[in-house]
């Protein structure tokens, strides 16, 4: 679901975009404006990043984000007609993308490109989300500046403008860092990490989109698909914290789904895993990951943590990202992981041979894990979204001496997931 200027200017809930809405649109005169722009045909393909549309994105992004539809036809900035602007293909699709990263500094990342009409009044919708990244600026040789909607025009801001945005972006991105503290603190809050070390992993959306909030039948339809999402990214050679909690029976919290534990009892509770969906779209997830089962009898000392649970939390943390943010109209996310350990001994991530039978890595002693942070676009392409879910567990497994991610394996970037 989603909420565009096209459903704010024709009085509708959120919804898709279709082409019905497109069609309204353009029989009520919808006028251009600060979040929507009307083009009648698309930017030549050959030499993209030369055209206007990189400063079309830059300017919607530095204007609180909108949509760009191409081909619809407008006089004095109100749509008049529909207009075909062809076929749409993949390659084309990629360099729009392609152009909002190369061309314009800070990128514009989580353009959705939409494809509406049949053959006749083919259209295409460019979604672009709002950034906490600006000023993103165009450069032209040896010159740079700043657009933005001026209404239904785009300008160039002035310096004052500029110094106000980037005061804006660094204010931003200071309340970003507080907002994961608060999760991580929270999350971490009461586990016995002076027993057993205690992975906790935590994501917040960059800019909330606070639409309805789920209900328990859709938490719970998130959890399910998360489930499913992460054991294509790692399989189950591992510990999956999903695994340990009530996915089917999400209990209320504050402003929050749950999913407590189910791991109880003396068998069971080394594996203890706590996992929450947030209204805004943030999520936590919590799992004992020192002192896992390693026999029918045998247990790893509480500082041992094997680099198979570290991969498994991880493609459950990001699997649940995707599915959260795909049901919250969310999109980029701010994400930090950190094992929690207070004991007297050293953290040491365990990994296998090459044979996958014994133990012979052991990271260099920890007395300390320093978190893990990055940022993601958690609705981007899948097999870009899979890479960076590998590229993050090999960060946060490099930090205690390992060096391959055995589990998370994606495929090559020119295959498809």
């Amino acid at each position: 679901m989603t909420f565009t200027a096209l459903h704010r200017s024709l009085g509708v809930g959120p919804g898709p975009l279709t082409d019905e809405l497109l069609d309204a649109a353009v029989a009520a005169g919808v006028i251009e404006a600060n979040d929507l722009d009307w083009k009648s045909e698309l930017p030549p393909a050959k030499g993209l990043p030369q055209t206007d549309f990189p400063k079309d994105v830059a300017a919607m992004a530095n204007s609180g984000g909108g949509v760009i539809v191409f081909g619809v036809r407008e006089e004095q900035k109100a749509a008049t007609a529909r207009a075909d602007v062809g076929e749409l293909d993949e390659a084309y699709e990629r360099s729009l993308r392609s152009a909002a990263i190369t061309a314009i500094s800070p990128p514009v990342f989580g353009l959705v490109i939409h494809r509406l009409g049949s053959e006749g009044k083919r259209a295409v919708v460019v979604e672009v989300p709002a950034s906490i990244d600006g000023p993103h600026l165009i450069y032209r040789n040896e010159y740079f500046g700043a657009p933005v909607r001026n209404d239904s025009d785009t300008v160039w801001m002035k310096e004052r403008q500029i110094e106000a945005m980037y005061r804006a972006r660094f204010d931003e991105r200071r309340h970003a860092t507080e907002a994961l503290d608060a999760l991580f603190a929270e999350a971490s809050a009461g586990r016995d990490a002076g027993k057993r070390a205690w992975l906790i992993a935590v994501a917040h959306p960059r800019i909330p989109r606070l639409r309805e909030r789920l209900n328990r039948d859709q938490a719970r339809d998130v959890l399910t698909k998360t489930g499913r999402l992460a054991l294509t990214y790692a399989g189950r050679g591992g510990i999956h914290p999903l695994e340990s909690v009530d996915r089917l029976n999400p209990r209320p919290g504050l402003r929050r789904w749950v999913a407590v534990n189910t791991a109880t009892g003396d068998r069971s509770m080394w594996k203890e895993s706590w996992i929450s969906i947030h209204h805004d779209g943030s999520v936590t997830l919590a799992a004992a990951v020192g002192g896992h089962r390693m026999s029918s009898d045998g247990y790893f000392e509480g500082w041992q943590v094997e680099s198979s649970a570290i991969e498994c939390a991880i493609a459950d943390l990001m699997a649940l990202i995707r599915t959260t943010a795909e049901a919250t109209d969310n999109g980029e996310y701010d994400v930090r992981l950190g094992i929690d350990w207070s004991g007297e001994q050293p953290l040491a991530i365990l990994t296998k041979d090459n044979m996958g039978f014994t133990y012979d890595g052991v990271s260099t002693p920890l007395h300390r894990y320093t978190p893990v942070e990055t940022s993601v676009n958690a609705v981007g392409p899948a097999l870009d979204f899979y890479w960076h879910v590998h590229d993050f567990a090999e960060d946060c497994v490099n930090q205690g001496g390992v060096s391959n991610v055995r589990m998370i394996q994606p495929p090559a970037r020119d295959e498809s997931v």
